[in-house]
C-alpha cells in the first residue's frame, strides 16, 4: 500500500512506495515541488559559494584568502557528506504526522536562512569556516528529503520525468545562482539575507506541492543493532545493482570534474591562450554546458519513461561525456573545447536529468531510501575530489595529452558499470 492510499486500509500495512497502480497519472503538484525545491537551494548555494563567500573572505582576511577558500572546501565537502547520510537516517524513521520528508525540509530552509545571516556578520576566517559547515548541515536537510520524496512519491513508470523536473530546477539555479549573487557584491550581508530568503522558499513549496500524509501509521523502528546497521551503515543485502550504480557514477564525476577543474589551465597551457581569451571560451563552453542541460532536464526523463529505459540513456549520457572529454586530445586548438562542451555538455544534461532514477531504481531497501540515496552522493563528492587530483597526475607525469585519454577511460569505465546493473533496463 502506497503513500497515496494510507487512508485506504490497515496502517500497519503502509510502506511509503507508490506503485504503477496507484498513480496512473503524472504527478504535476509534486514534480514542479521537486522544481522549486532544487532550484531554491542551489540558486542560493551557487550564489554564496562562488559570489558573495570568497568577497566576504577577501573582506576578513585579503592576504591568507585562498588558503582560507582551500580550508574552508574542504571541511565543506567532509561536513556535508556526513551531514547528507545522517540526515538522509534520521528522515527515514522520522513519525510525524507531517510525513517523513517535509519537516526535515523546513528545518533546513529555517536553518540555512540564519546560517546565510550570521555569514555576512562573522568577522574572522574561524568563525566563517564554522558557519558555512553549519550551512552544510542545514543545506542537506533540504537536499536529502527532497531526492527521497521522488522514491517515496513517484511511480516507477514516472521516476524519469519527476528526475527530470528536479534537474530543470538544478540547471536554471545553477545558472542563475552566480548572476543573482554578483548583483550584491556591494552589499554582501543584504546579499546573504536574499539568498537565504529564497533557500526558505523550498519549504512552503513542499509543503504544498507534496502534501506529504502523515508517516504515524509507518511500524516504527525500535533502537537495535540491526536498526543502526539497517539505517546508519552501507547498504548490506541485495546491493550489487546499487554499488555498481554507485562507482558508475563515481567515474562519470572523476571524468567530469578532471577537466572542468582544470579548464582554465587547459585553455592557457595546452592551447596557449592568453588569459582574456581563455576567459571568453570558459563563457562559452560553461554556456553551452548550461543551456544543454536545461535543454535534456526537458526531454530526457519524458523519454526515458516513455520507452520504459533508464539505464539506455545514462548509459549513452556516460558515452557522450566519454566522447566529450576526449576530443581535445587530437588537436589543442579552441575548435576541439567547443566539440568538447557540446558532447560533454549533453551527455551531463542527460546524466544529471535520469541519473537519479536510475539510482532510486537499485535501491536495496525502500525503507533506508533517503541514507541510501546520501550514500550514493558520496560518488559525487569523491568524484569532485579525485578528478583534480587524478588530472594533476596525468598532467604532471606525461602532459596534457593524458589527461584528456584518462578522463576519456574513466567515462567509459562508468559507461561499462551502468551496463552490468540487471534491475533496471
Amino acid at each position: 500500500m502506497s503513500a497515496q492510499n494510507v487512508n485506504a486500509g490497515s496502517p500497519s500495512e503502509w510502506t511509503g512506495k507508490t506503485s504503477n497502480d496507484d498513480q496512473p497519472h503524472f504527478p504535476t503538484r509534486i514534480a514542479i515541488g521537486l522544481a522549486i525545491g532544487a532550484f531554491c537551494w542551489i540558486v542560493a548555494y551557487l550564489g554564496a559559494v562562488a559570489v558573495l563567500l570568497p568577497a566576504r573572505v577577501a573582506e576578513i582576511d585579503s592576504v591568507d584568502k585562498a588558503a582560507i577558500i582551500a580550508l574552508n572546501s574542504t571541511i565543506s565537502m567532509v561536513v556535508a557528506t556526513i551531514a547528507n547520510l545522517i540526515i538522509g537516517a534520521f528522515s527515514d524513521l522520522t513519525r510525524s504526522r507531517f510525513g517523513r520528508r517535509t519537516p526535515w525540509i523546513w528545518v533546513g530552509a529555517i536553518g540555512s536562512l540564519v546560517s546565510l545571516f550570521y555569514l555576512g556578520r562573522v568577522t574572522t576566517a574561524t568563525g566563517l569556516i564554522a558557519t558555512w559547515a553549519i550551512y552544510q548541515i542545514f543545506l542537506n536537510a533540504i537536499i536529502a528529503p527532497l531526492i527521497a520524496t521522488i522514491a517515496d512519491r513517484i511511480a516507477p513508470r514516472y521516476r524519469g520525468s519527476a528526475a527530470s523536473a528536479y534537474a530543470l530546477g538544478v540547471g536554471v539555479g545553477a545558472g542563475l545562482g552566480q548572476v543573482i549573487g554578483a548583483q550584491f557584491i556591494g552589499d554582501i550581508s543584504f546579499g546573504f539575507i536574499i539568498l537565504g530568503v529564497l533557500t526558505v522558499i523550498s519549504a512552503p513549496a513542499a509543503s504544498f506541492c507534496f502534501r506529504e500524509l502523515s508517516s504515524l501509521p509507518m511500524p516504527k523502528k525500535t533502537f537495535s543493532r540491526k536498526m543502526v546497521l539497517d539505517h546508519f551503515v552501507f547498504a548490506r543485502h541485495d546491493a550489487r545493482d546499487y554499488y555498481l550504480a554507485l562507482f558508475g557514477k563515481f567515474f562519470i564525476m572523476v571524468a567530469k570534474f578532471s577537466v572542468q577543474g582544470y579548464i582554465l589551465y587547459i585553455l592557457t597551457d595546452y592551447l596557449l591562450l592568453e588569459r582574456s581569451e581563455a576567459g571568453r571560451y570558459i563563457s562559452i563552453t560553461a554556456t553551452i554546458i548550461m543551456i544543454a542541460g536545461i535543454a535534456m532536464a526537458f526531454v530526457s526523463g519524458p523519454i526515458a519513461d516513455k520507452l520504459g529505459r533508464i539505464k539506455l540513456p545514462v548509459v549513452l549520457a556516460s558515452l557522450l561525456i566519454a566522447v566529450g572529454v576526449f576530443l581535445p586530445y587530437f588537436a589543442p586548438n579552441p575548435t576541439m573545447i567547443i566539440l568538447y562542451s557540446v558532447f560533454a555538455g549533453l551527455g551531463l544534461g542527460i546524466f544529471n536529468a535520469v541519473d537519479q532514477a536510475l539510482n532510486i531504481a537499485v535501491l536495496p531497501d525502500p525503507e533506508t531510501s533517503a541514507k541510501d540515496l546520501g550514500i550514493l552522493n558520496f560518488a559525487a563528492t569523491g568524484g569532485q575530489i579525485a578528478g583534480p587530483l587524478l588530472a594533476a597526475a596525468a598532467i604532471t607525469t606525461v602532459g596534457y595529452h593524458a589527461l584528456f585519454l584518462v578522463s576519456g577511460c574513466t567515462a567509459i569505465i562508468g559507461a561499462i558499470l551502468f551496463m552490468m546493473i540487471r534491475r533496471v533496463r
